[in-house]
């Protein structure tokens, strides 16, 4: 069976939450993975995790699996997915992106260019909401230009 547009939309956030993680911590994302597997998967309320039981507890077995997908992906193909962001992030070094912007945009793209069953759309929409909820308005705006770059490219490619 396939994930839930629900257990798709919490997965995003436990996969950024552990990039966000193993980037402070300077370790590898699948070390922060373990990390966090270890200690437990507590989700914050925020109003929107779901397959996470009200409370803040342990998320769905799905959105976990999905998660764990994201994360493998992302660090499999770190140095291509960093190489554009850099390549259509219009003057912004990519160190000098905050750390939650940088690591929404590594999952969509990660996305858009390795998981054939994630809509274009759906991708980038996500991406947005989650830069809204967790950075900036503006950081909303900043992640739906590179992002519809990259997918204009790709598109055309």
């Amino acid at each position: 069976m396939a994930p839930t547009h629900k257990s798709r939309r919490a997965a995003r956030r436990l996969a950024i939450d552990v990039l966000y993680e193993a980037e402070i911590r300077d370790e590898l994302p699948l070390e922060a993975w373990g990390a966090r597997s270890s200690q437990g998967w507590v989700l914050a309320e925020t109003g929107d995790d779901a397959g996470a039981p009200q409370g803040g507890s342990e998320p769905a077995a799905e959105a976990l699996g999905y998660a764990l997908v994201l994360v493998k992906g992302v660090q499999s193909n770190a140095a291509d997915i960093d190489m554009t962001i850099a390549g259509y992030a219009d003057r912004w070094a990519i160190k000098r992106m905050p750390v939650i912007d940088r690591n929404i945009l590594r999952v969509a793209i990660f996305e858009l260019l390795w998981c054939e069953d994630v809509p274009v759309a759906v991708a980038i929409n996500e991406a947005v909401d989650l830069a809204k909820s967790l950075s900036t308005e503006d950081s909303g705006r900043f992640v739906n230009g590179v992002l519809g770059r990259v997918a204009q490219e790709d598109a055309e490619g």
